[in-house]
């Protein structure tokens, strides 16, 4: 009976006795995401090398016009007054040095060949003066010597011989003189009827025009035409106050042009403003840029950009960064199907390409579509 009672105890306790309980499964690591294979949104994503550019580590842009060299334009004038005669270019035509522009007839040209003539016949006649004065001074000498004059007609003659230099100094001075005002009217001495021709300073476009045959000008102030050389164009540049220290001469300066997106031009710079502009707060900078092609011209708009140095950093799309609770984050990939998010620190955003300052390096793998479809998963 005793015996019965203890197997009916041990009977209900086995009852009574609960199951052992089921292990939780191990928590996902913090942002990780992991797909399986068989996944069709396994295949949306796809993934990048992180690869190394040299980027610009400080740079600027300002806002650029193009203008002409003022080191190579001349507005021509007239030498002095007169009538136009002949007019032998035209706006828009294009000249080489020396190339004749304007034919003036004028009374200075008159007045000019008339004083060179006058000026070469005081030449040969204070020569001429000068060899009677030497015979003077030599027959006076050899009198003197024979006791057949007294010295001081010796004097007298040695007197007249170095007035007669002076004067034959004084009449090539003023020869010289007749004959580089010729050659500032453009004449050549002993012209029948002298003409002056107006010929071009340098070569160019004549880019002004405003002289007309047959008319008289009085005005020798009033531009003629204007001869622009436009080989080589200027860039003006307001670059600001504070990034001037990267400007320097000689310079590299990027060149975008609105006339021609997407391409970019380098230009050197040529000059740099003495003062800032009290306005807003810039200097101005010029540029020189090669125009031989013809391609630029002057009150082009644009943009010129300066860097002033680079290093080379990881870089990855722009696409593959994600802001994360106010952060920005990759994900990277780990292994085949396992993405991990990874706090990252970037740079200045350069292209299409984003500078990795920290968090992955060259050589990891990211992911560049299908960032949006990890982060909700």
């Amino acid at each position: 009976m005793r015996l019965a009672a203890l197997v009916l105890a041990a009977a209900l306790a086995g009852c009574q006795r609960t199951a052992p309980p089921v292990p939780d499964p191990p928590p996902r690591a913090a942002g990780v995401v992991e797909i399986p294979e068989d996944s069709p949104k396994r295949k949306q994503i796809r993934v990048h090398t992180v690869e190394t550019a040299a980027l610009p580590s400080d740079e600027f842009t300002a806002p650029g016009k193009v203008e002409f060299n003022p080191n190579r334009i001349s507005r021509v004038v007239l030498p002095a007054p007169g009538r136009i005669a002949e007019v032998s270019v035209y706006f828009g035509d294009a000249v080489q040095k020396g190339d004749p522009l304007v034919t003036l007839e004028s009374p200075e040209a008159d007045e000019a060949a008339t004083a060179f003539l006058q000026a070469e016949s005081g030449v040969t006649a204070a020569k001429a003066a000068l060899t009677k004065a030497e015979q003077d001074y030599e027959r006076a000498v050899d009198l003197y010597r024979g006791d057949a004059i007294a010295k001081k007609e010796v004097l007298a003659a040695e007197t007249a011989l170095s007035q007669a230099r002076t004067a034959l100094a004084q009449a090539e001075a003023a020869t010289q003189q007749a004959l580089a005002r010729l050659d500032i009217l453009g004449l050549k001495p002993g012209a029948p009827r002298p003409r002056i021709v107006l010929r071009a300073p340098l070569s160019g476009k004549i880019t002004e025009f405003n002289v007309f045959a047959g008319e008289y000008r009085n005005d020798t102030s009033q531009p003629l035409m204007t001869i622009a050389d436009l080989s080589t164009v200027w860039v003006a540049a307001d670059v600001p106050e504070s990034n001037i220290r990267m400007v320097s001469l000689n310079e590299r300066f990027e060149v975008r042009l609105n006339a021609f997106p997407g391409e970019r031009f380098q230009s050197r710079v040529a000059r740099i403003a003495d003062s800032v502009d009290p306005q807003n707060r810039t200097i101005k900078v010029w540029a020189e840029l090669d125009n031989r092609a013809g391609r630029f011209r002057p009150e082009m708009f644009g943009l010129v950009r300066h860097v002033e140095e680079t290093h080379v950093v990881p870089v990855v799309p722009r696409e593959a960064v994600v802001q994360m609770e106010g952060r920005e984050a990759v994900y990277v990939e780990e292994a085949p199907g396992r993405f991990r998010a990874v706090e990252v620190r970037t740079g200045r955003r350069a292209g299409d390409v984003i500078p990795i300052l920290a968090g992955v390096r060259a050589g990891d793998r990211v992911v560049r579509d299908g960032v949006m479809l990890l982060r909700g998963y």
